[in-house]
């Protein structure tokens, strides 16, 4: 049918468009998760840096079997690859080869690829250990004091300020001698843990015990103050008429709201612990030589920088590199959780 609208020059054009009964139109909806997941998907930087956070964790998990296969030989010296003076690669950027594509060390010839993959192994999980410590101990503290509030929260933050007025390396320092000799016997003792090299358990259970020490605070007042949001909703109240125990309220309802923010400081934890695994050896505490991590990697390379700058800056790069994806994943997964904010 046409129709003309007097005094303009607009047709209108009505055509007779048959609905068939059987074309039924599916709208599938998304749950918040999906969203989160097509909005982290999108950005391009975010999902490059989760690639490269992959392949770190899969070298990671690669390089303790390829030692063990006899693939990778971290502690093998090649004196016959130094120069005259013993102390310097011979060949140009530290003795970069085939066979050692990363060059070898000064001093005792050791394959630096070979090293700094075992490296990453001990590093990360240092660090992935002092974050899921971290996590608990903050996750737990967080909730029971934003939850219950009244007397427990204010322990519970008095308990937060008294531990963020310790000086952090001053009591690294402070306690490294004594608590490491008590843990040494404590593993040597321990049944089971005997293929365990004893000072290096020790010390990189001194640093995981640290870190976690010190580094819960924020992650219980993150929570607690998810918690003081949600305690009051419809769905807490519910459940608690329906007679749900404290723990169920605690760890049934009240956690699964509040995982979002505690996952973002997951992957924001991850990389200060690796970078506080490194400042810590540079302080002479940590896991110590022969077995590599990229601190005792990296405060040794200083002493050769001049010599082999090549030795500094490799053990440098791959460190730079493992905090800026882990902070860009972060970063990506806080945008992705939460549209409103922009990086």
């Amino acid at each position: 049918m046409k129709m003309t609208i007097p005094g303009s020059e607009l047709e209108i054009h009505e055509t007779e468009t048959p609905i068939e009964d059987d074309s039924v139109v599916s709208v599938a909806g998304r749950s918040p998760t999906q969203l989160a997941i097509a909005r982290f998907r999108a950005d391009k930087l975010s999902m490059i840096s989760f690639v490269l956070t992959v392949f770190i964790i899969v070298c990671a998990i690669a390089a303790p079997i390829l030692v063990a296969l006899g693939v990778l030989a971290p502690n093998e010296q090649h004196q016959d690859l130094l120069s005259a003076d013993g102390v310097v690669p011979e060949g140009a950027f530290g003795g970069i080869s085939w066979s050692h594509p990363f060059g070898v060390d000064p001093g005792l010839g050791r394959d630096l690829l070979a090293r700094l993959m075992l490296a990453i192994t001990s590093s990360l999980t240092i660090a992935l250990t002092g974050t899921v410590l971290t996590v608990i101990i903050g996750a737990v503290l967080g909730i029971v004091a934003g939850f219950s509030g009244g007397f427990v929260d204010a322990v519970v933050g008095r308990i937060i300020d008294l531990t963020l007025s310790f000086p952090q390396t001053l009591m690294l320092l402070a306690l490294s001698g004594p608590v490491v000799v008590m843990m040494r016997k404590d593993i040597a003792e321990f049944p089971g843990l005997g293929f365990f090299h004893n000072a290096d358990l020790a010390n990189g259970a001194f640093v995981i015990v640290i870190l976690a020490a010190f580094g819960w605070p924020p992650v219980a007042r993150v929570v607690r103050g998810q918690v003081l949001s949600i305690r009051e909703r419809e769905f807490i109240e519910a459940a608690r008429l329906l007679g749900a125990s404290r723990s169920r309220l605690y760890f049934k309802e009240v956690l699964p709201n509040v995982w979002a923010p505690v996952l973002v400081y997951v992957t924001l934890l991850v990389p200060a612990y690796i970078s506080a695994e490194a400042a810590f050896n540079f302080l002479g505490v940590g896991i110590k030589p022969p077995t590599p991590t990229l601190g005792n990697i990296l405060s040794d390379s200083v002493s050769y920088t001049s010599a082999d700058p090549t030795y500094f800056f490799l053990p440098g790069a791959l460190l730079a590199l493992i905090v800026v994806v882990f902070n860009l994943v972060g970063d990506g997964a806080r945008d992705a959780l939460d549209p409103k904010s922009h990086r």
